[in-house]
């Protein structure tokens, strides 16, 4: 008999930033961190603007609608 992995969606649950990174904790435990300079956009936004996101799905991406921006958590984690 064989077994296959069951592959979850990775799920944001929060996101948070300082001055030159972004941190998704994803509702398994696991938090992610990553430059804002991956991301030109976000890099040049505001505080501001970087706090007016939305979560997309049960958590599956993060949108700024102030800045045009969408990003899978998933792509993340590739």
């Amino acid at each position: 008999m064989s077994t296959t992995a069951i592959e979850r969606v990775p799920l944001a649950s929060t996101i948070t930033f300082t001055k030159d990174e972004m941190t998704v904790a994803l509702v398994d435990g696991r938090r992610i961190s990553l430059p804002l300079a991956w991301f030109p956009r976000l890099a040049s936004a505001s505080p501001e603007q970087l706090d007016n996101f939305e979560l997309l799905g049960d958590g599956e991406g993060i949108h700024w609608p102030d800045l045009d921006e969408d990003l899978s958590v998933a792509g993340f984690l590739k």
